[in-house]
C-alpha cells in the first residue's frame, strides 16, 4: 500500500506541466495547556504547486516556549494540500500532513487543517486554517487543536484553481 502510495504521488508530481514553487510562513496558536510563548508554533514551508494540488516540506517548531534539557519541538513534515472549492479569490484548502517530531516521546505526528485561501495578489496569498495535530509515541497519544494563518510567495503570477468551484482568481479580477 505504502509503495502504491508514493508511486501516485511521484507520478502526480512529475506529470503535472504547470506546477510552480512557494515559500510560506506558518505561525499558529493552539489550545494546549501553558503560556502564550508555549502555545504558539511556527514553521517554514517549501513547496510546489500544482492547479488545485501543491505538496510542501515544512520544518517547524511545536512550541516557541522554553525547554528544560533537550529540545523535543523541532519537526520535519510532508503536507499535501488540496484546493476543494473556490470562488472569486477566496478558495477553500484542506490539508493532510505526516511528519517526525525530533527527540520527542511522542515522535510521530499527523496533521488535519481546512483553511480559507485568500489571493491577495497572483504571488502573495494568505490562509487562515484551523485544524488538529494528532502526536504519538511507543506508550502514549495525545493531540492538540490549533489555530492560524499563513503566508505564501509564489515564484511566478498563480491563479489557484480548484477541484469545485466558480472560476480561478484571474476570473474575478476582470
Amino acid at each position: 500500500m505504502k509503495k502504491t502510495f508514493f508511486f501516485i504521488t511521484l507520478l502526480v508530481i512529475t506529470h503535472c506541466a504547470t506546477a510552480q514553487y512557494y515559500i510560506s510562513l506558518v505561525p499558529s496558536l493552539t489550545n494546549s495547556p501553558g503560556t502564550l510563548a508555549e502555545k504558539s508554533n511556527l514553521s517554514f514551508e517549501v513547496g510546489k504547486q500544482w492547479d488545485c494540488f501543491s505538496l510542501g516540506v515544512d520544518y517547524g517548531k511545536t512550541t516557541l516556549g522554553k525547554k528544560v534539557g533537550m529540545d523535543t519541538s523541532n519537526y520535519f513534515e510532508l503536507r499535501p494540500n488540496l484546493n476543494i472549492f473556490q470562488q472569486g479569490k477566496f478558495t477553500n484548502t484542506v490539508t493532510i500532513g505526516v511528519g517526525f517530531i525530533v527527540n520527542a516521546q511522542e515522535n510521530f505526528m499527523t496533521e488535519f487543517t481546512s483553511g480559507i485561501e485568500y489571493a491577495h495578489t497572483p504571488l502573495i496569498h494568505f490562509n487562515i486554517y484551523f485544524g488538529q495535530y494528532y502526536y504519538s509515541g511507543k506508550t502514549s497519544a495525545s493531540s492538540t487543536t490549533f489555530f492560524g494563518i499563513s503566508i505564501m510567495k509564489f515564484f511566478k503570477p498563480y491563479h489557484p484553481k480548484s477541484l469545485i468551484g466558480g472560476g480561478t482568481a484571474a476570473t474575478a479580477e476582470k
